[in-house]
């Protein structure tokens, strides 16, 4: 199936959720044949570098979506790339050009309970699929934010609890998202996993839920999203190599 053409779309407002998390509002004619139900998908924002470059693209997830706009969520790091300081400078009637969307990557609804584990890159599809899960869904969800006031309120079914984990200076030699998983009340019956963070968390989480508490792949959606001291770019190339590795 040939890839989606990138549309060119315009900022029709932005604001911050938290601290640490700006939103910014995309919409114009060039959603007129978006496709419906893209919540969760991913696109690629597209920075042109010159005529003689190939220019650069970051993949992001549709947070929200409606009739005539779709919101993506931008975490903002200590050292920001070229989306999130587009996304903090970005002005209302600014355009950019928009890949996709991508295919969803959504949590299997079908078991006994469920936890999503994510950082502040996450959260955005983490919160889809919270918002999706049925009303009489049970388990966790372990959220890495960079301060107290990056903690947001979230849709989500009653009996499904949150966990805060404050991390503001995320590095590879730790994982306190792996930390507050193994301190669980590990609950009864077939459980879902779904997590995507830093590549260094996320080969951590991997092990254990291979090794430690062995989860089915029909069960298992793991992913790193970025990588601690890498462009997006570099750590493209890590992951691939990553993934080859335990094929």
């Amino acid at each position: 199936m040939a890839k989606p053409t990138p549309r060119m779309l315009e900022v029709v407002r932005t604001e911050y959720l938290t601290p640490h998390m700006c939103r910014v509002t995309l919409g114009g004619s060039g959603l007129t044949d978006f496709p419906a139900d893209q919540e969760s998908a991913y696109i690629k924002l597209i920075f042109p570098q010159g005529e003689d470059a190939r220019p650069l693209m970051r993949t992001y997830t549709v947070s929200a979506q409606r009739d005539n706009e779709i919101d993506v969520d931008f975490a903002l790091h200590e050292t920001e790339g070229p989306a999130s300081t587009w996304a903090r400078n970005a002005q209302v009637g600014e355009q950019i050009l928009v890949g996709g969307p991508g295919p969803k990557k959504l949590i299997n609804n079908d078991a006994d309970w469920f936890l999503l584990i994510g950082d502040m890159t996450a959260l955005p599809a983490i919160t889809v699929n919270l918002a999706q899960l049925p009303d009489d869904a049970r388990g966790y969800a372990v959220l890495e934010v960079t301060t107290e006031a990056d903690r947001q309120a979230l849709k989500k079914p009653d009996n499904v609890d949150i966990h805060w984990v404050i991390n503001a200076h995320p590095n590879a030699e730790s994982s306190p998202l792996l930390e507050c998983v193994k301190a669980l009340n590990w609950l009864v019956g077939q459980p879902a996993v779904w997590a995507a963070c830093e590549f260094h968390s996320m080969r951590a989480l991997r092990h254990y839920f291979k090794v430690e508490r062995p989860i089915p792949k029909t069960h298992l959606y793991i992913s790193s999203y970025w990588k601690v001291d890498s462009t997006e770019d570099q750590h493209k190339i890590v992951k691939q190599e990553d993934a080859q590795s335990i094929e």
